[in-house]
């Protein structure tokens, strides 16, 4: 585990490549006989089924592939593995969009173990049209349907889909742990101020993202935040400062993480929670009403579901997202308005002008503008709870972009919140605003969270 053939991709859960894996495989059949290799292919099932009951950081899908990859050995259980995903492609055909990472992950696995079902044309050649489809193209045998194991599968109804040009790029984490990306287009606004009129200026921006499936058609999106540094808190002299809680001002450098796209939905927060705490319902509005434990649970559940490590952001973390490379107030500018952000509008900060107040959350991105790096709703619709305790000031603050929590037992400390709401003044909008609330708190309708996420 410690040499160049494997690397680290989770907890307890190392990568080898595919073609030295097989290579290997081979190797080993032919030192050592079909007969060692289903001796080896049986401790690995039950090894494999005594993580599923005693490891809770390992997803069901992983564990599944890693189940598959040690079946296809035994004759006794090759013919469930082709039951089994026979019965998951034809379960995810009709799912259209969201279901294609999944579909695209039983093609990857039939083609890993294409030299033990080679005696199964009919699923490898639904496995190919099923990638032509992947693409966004109609696989010129759409219309046929495959049969394994007397087991029809087809592709019903399939819409016409529309060819799209998508990169992928990979972002690292630390020692060659990274995640397949593809990036997305979004629309970022600024606000300038000409002849004293407010003037909003658009301008289309690239980002990377992974989307992680939920189930039930939710999905969570998350940004690839770059590493780099900047400067944390606002001068002594910036319009509508929090008395010293801004300072002081000092250099931060972040290491690269990802973001959620969005604060996280009460569609979101059922997928993973099912319960809704939320006092304005809505499926694509943020949840609120939830305490600072009830986002760390939160997080906790979505690391057991998805296998990655998911958690708050430090404040750190979160100014750097906002901020995304700007030093002004807001990532808007100099100012902010009620066209663009969901706040109280009966105020105004710098030159900006009053606006509608909604009094209640809106739904997430529905503004249609993110800053540079691909968030939305950064500055208001929902405080958002950080993983730090609250501290007055930013003196022995940590420069490395972790979180900065008391050494002691004391639970009961206030946390942080950033980003401002719905239904707070402007400058509680603001990238450097700092706030708290006691951890325990659960029935305040302005507080909702985000997630970031580490591959470690």
């Amino acid at each position: 585990l410690l040499s160049d053939l494997c690397s680290p991709v989770g907890y307890e859960q190392y990568e080898m490549d595919k073609s030295v894996r097989s290579y290997l495989l081979l190797e080993m059949e032919q030192e050592l006989g079909n007969q060692r290799m289903q001796q080896v292919a049986s401790c690995l099932i039950s090894y494999i089924r005594h993580l599923d009951h005693t490891n809770p950081y390992i997803s069901f899908e992983e564990l599944e592939a890693q189940e598959w990859a040690a079946m296809v050995y035994l004759d006794e259980y090759r013919k469930q593995v082709e039951d089994k995903i026979d019965a998951s492609l034809q379960a995810l055909v009709n799912r259209g969009k969201n279901g294609r990472a999944e579909l695209a992950r039983l093609q990857r696995l039939i083609e890993e173990f294409r030299p033990q079902l080679s005696r199964y044309d009919s699923l490898i050649k639904s496995a190919k049209s099923l990638g032509i489809w992947l693409k966004g193209q109609i696989p010129p045998d759409v219309s046929q349907s495959y049969t394994v194991h007397g087991v029809n599968l087809s592709f019903p109804d399939i819409p016409p889909l529309q060819t799209f040009e998508c990169e992928v790029a990979t972002i690292e984490f630390g020692a060659g742990i990274g995640i397949g990306l593809e990036h997305f287009d979004f629309e970022v606004a600024t606000i300038e101020l000409e002849a004293e009129e407010l003037i909003v200026k658009y301008h289309h921006q690239q980002a990377y993202c992974f989307i992680e499936d939920l189930g039930n058609e939710v999905e969570l999106e998350m940004v690839a935040i770059p590493e780099g540094s900047f400067i944390m808190g606002s001068p002594k002299n910036k319009h509508y400062r929090q008395y010293g809680y801004e300072s002081p001002q000092h250099t931060v450098t972040v290491k690269s993480f990802l973001m959620s796209k969005y604060p996280i939905t009460q569609a979101q927060w059922q997928a993973v929670v099912a319960t809704n705490p939320s006092r304005f319902n809505g499926a694509s509005l943020p949840v609120e009403r939830v305490s600072w434990y009830d986002a760390v649970e939160f997080c906790a559940r979505l690391s057991q579901k998805t296998g990655r490590r998911y958690r708050l952001p430090s404040e750190a973390e979160w100014e750097y997202a906002c901020r995304a490379g700007t030093t002004t107030p807001f990532h808007f500018g100099e100012t902010i308005t009620t066209d663009l952000a969901n706040y109280d509008g009966n105020y105004t900060y710098g030159f900006g002008s009053k606006g509608k107040s909604s009094e209640e959350t809106t739904s997430v991105g529905s503004f249609g503008v993110a800053n540079d790096f691909g968030l939305y709703d950064m500055h208001g619709n929902v405080w958002e709870w950080c993983a730090d305790h609250w501290h007055d000031n930013y003196i022995g603050a940590p420069t490395d972009g972790s979180a900065w929590e008391y050494d002691n037992d004391n639970e009961n400390c206030y946390r942080l919140l950033r980003g401002g709401s719905w239904n707070y003044l402007p400058d509680y909008c603001r990238s450097a605003c700092r706030f708290s609330n006691y951890p325990g708190h659960s029935r305040n309708l302005n507080i909702g969270f985000r997630v970031v996420c580490e591959a470690v």
